[in-house]
């Protein structure tokens, strides 16, 4: 009688460490643990807080902030002239790409009426704000920014986000991440066109035009 050959089972295949059974790394399971956690915490911390969505042609919120020497400024006292509003971070690299274009450009249109005004949105020291400015030749006012602020403004998702406001107070455009220096200036001729109007109705809620860059710390 003939002896069939031995049947050689197949090799096994070797274990990750990510994957079940005793080669399970545990260090990694904590990584992705804190990872989890910290998103839930993040979103429920989003979810609960009010976040209008901004529209074109509505009245852009007011707020009273403080600046860099100071004073405080009420954006609604800027009735009258056409405003671009930047929300930046010292630790912003975009925001860094976009200033000097701001400086440029507030030279170029301040006098006809271009009010440029940067809203530091970031945990730095006034000192370090200002000497950072300082570096960066800022010919525009800095105000300290506070979260409730980026609240009213749709919550900040991303740095850099400018607004651009009319004369009238409304909202003309926003931009929500970098763009194009011709792009900004576009928009500037554009706002600097409106009309100052009398309305003080509260704001409501600018389309995003542009895509996020920098994302909060």
């Amino acid at each position: 009688m003939e002896t069939s050959p031995p049947i050689t089972p197949p090799p096994s295949e070797p274990t990750s460490p990510l994957s079940g059974g005793a080669g399970r790394n545990p260090l990694a399971l904590v990584v992705v643990a804190v990872v989890v956690a910290g998103m839930l915490y993040l979103g429920l911390h989003m979810a609960g807080r009010p976040r209008p969505h901004l529209t074109q042609a509505t009245l852009a919120p007011d707020f009273t902030l403080e600046s860099l020497d100071g004073k405080s400024v009420r954006l609604s006292d800027l009735r009258g002239k056409a405003v671009l509003l930047n929300f930046w971070a010292t630790w912003c690299v975009p925001c860094k790409i976009e200033m000097p274009w701001f400086v440029d450009l507030q030279r170029e249109y301040g006098a006809q009426g271009l009010q440029i005004v940067g809203v530091a949105m970031d945990d730095a020291s006034n000192e370090d704000i200002a000497k950072f400015a300082k570096d960066m030749g800022v010919n525009y006012p800095i105000l300290i920014g506070k979260e409730a602020v980026g609240d009213q403004y749709g919550g900040i998702p991303a740095l850099p986000e400018t607004f651009f406001i009319g004369r009238d107070g409304k909202i003309v455009d926003k931009i929500l991440g970098l763009k194009g220096k011709g792009d900004i200036e576009e928009d500037i001729r554009r706002t600097l066109d409106t009309e100052r109007g009398m309305t003080q109705e509260p704001a409501a809620s600018a389309s995003a035009v542009s895509v996020p860059v920098s994302v909060p710390k």
